[in-house]
């Protein structure tokens, strides 16, 4: 059995796993990348939306499909709701395999190894080390590591195996990719409703070169024993709508799980989750990549520092996570808190109620000024604190989430 010795073990190719390379790469550590797949950025699973601030940390502007100034946004009835101005950007829209591609490939000039069609069997625990056991193109090979670093997605390997918990929600994603939908140059929309997105929203990006991605997504609970496919059925034959997609035609389709809320033990002994691993996705958009991001950049120095002088128990690991991913964690809650408020647990008759009251001229001014995708609370908070309609929810908000 062939051995191979590193500081920094990361399973999972995607953007977070590669920015972490890169970072962990760039403070002189030795790290080896491992990704199950035969090329990165396959299969595509995402809406494909990268916010600035996260794009401006890597600068994978090349691989842009599309610009965002804003977001169409329709009540269950109609209503419609404009979230954005003209010419003012709010998010890219990127070729996904393009993007983790660029992003692993930073990750490899900086020095990590790049291990495709691998993946990890067994994982021991030494006094010194941590020791796997990986199928690297059908030949299982050993390779020991200070620290292991699970970037390994929804259905993270490494938190599975090491027993770290799981994310407060799975949230299940449905999209396709279509050619003859007629939008507006630079805006996406968004479509509510039990009907097609139950306790979440519908979406259409533009993606370039003609073509529409289509989705929605909700929860197992929400969807009540319905398919998430028959959703987007019903969206494309909703009556109020159905004339947008009747030209629609599908070139292809992506399904997979979105998980949001920190799982309870995001370090142990030698091991630190990142990213869907460690339930980092924003609960009101789904978006992981920027938390992700955030969540690595806050961290890697002192974690590098804590490698090369092999200080890796869990409480050491704590001490430098603490902080910084529990003050995420707070702000990931508060978030879901506003976002139940506001609209999960909502009933479409209430719903519209609440479209009625963002579509007024007062509360759309409010919701441009604040609004920003990244940071959804402080829009929350306004509109709870400044529009009367919502008064009301700011006793079901709690005094804890108004004064935090």
């Amino acid at each position: 059995m062939s051995q191979w010795d590193y500081d920094v073990v990361i399973v999972g190719a995607g953007p977070v796993g590669g920015r972490a390379a890169t970072l962990f790469s760039e403070d002189g550590l030795r790290v080896l990348v491992l990704e199950e797949h035969a090329e990165i950025g396959r299969p595509f699973q995402c809406a494909g939306l990268v916010t600035p601030s996260a794009m401006n940390i890597v600068g994978g502007h090349h691989t842009v499909l599309e610009e965002v100034d804003g977001a169409l946004i329709h009540g269950p009835s109609g209503t419609l709701v404009p979230v954005g101005t003209e010419g003012t950007l709010r998010t890219y829209v990127v070729c996904r395999k393009r993007f983790d591609q660029y992003v692993v490939q930073q990750g490899m000039e900086a020095g990590a190894e790049l291990w495709l069609n691998t993946v990890p069997l067994e994982a021991t625990q030494l006094e010194d080390s941590m020791r796997l056991v990986l199928r690297k193109d059908g030949e299982v090979v050993e390779v020991s590591c200070k620290l292991l670093v699970g970037a390994d997605g929804a259905h993270s390997w490494t938190r599975r195996t090491f027993k770290m918990g799981r994310p407060k929600e799975l949230m299940i994603g449905f999209q396709t990719e279509v050619v003859g939908y007629e939008g507006r140059d630079r805006w996406l929309e968004m479509y509510s409703g039990t009907a097609i997105a139950p306790g979440f929203f519908a979406w259409v990006i533009p993606s370039g070169f003609g073509t529409h991605r289509i989705g929605l997504w909700s929860t197992a609970k929400r969807l009540n024993g319905r398919s998430i496919e028959s959703c987007y059925q019903d969206l494309l034959d909703h009556p109020l709508w159905k004339d947008r997609f009747e030209n629609v035609s599908e070139i292809a389709r992506y399904c997979g799980p979105v998980p949001s809320g920190m799982v309870r033990n995001t370090v142990k002994d030698r091991v630190i989750l990142l990213g869907d691993a460690a339930g980092m996705a924003k609960p009101t958009t789904g978006g992981g990549i920027g938390p992700g991001f955030h969540q690595i950049q806050c961290v890697h120095q002192a974690l590098s520092e804590a490698v090369r002088e092999n200080k890796l128990t869990e409480k050491h690991l704590k001490a430098i996570t603490k902080q910084p991913w529990n003050a995420m964690k707070k702000e990931q809650e508060r978030a879901r808190t506003l976002r139940n408020l506001l609209v999960s647990d909502c009933s479409d008759e209430v719903l519209d109620k609440h479209f009625n009251n963002f579509a007024h001229p007062d509360t759309l001014s409010l919701i441009n000024a604040i609004g920003d995708i990244e940071k959804p609370v402080p829009l929350g908070m306004a509109l709870l604190k400044q529009v009367p309609a919502f008064r009301p929810l700011a006793l079901k908000a709690g005094v804890r989430l108004l004064l935090s």
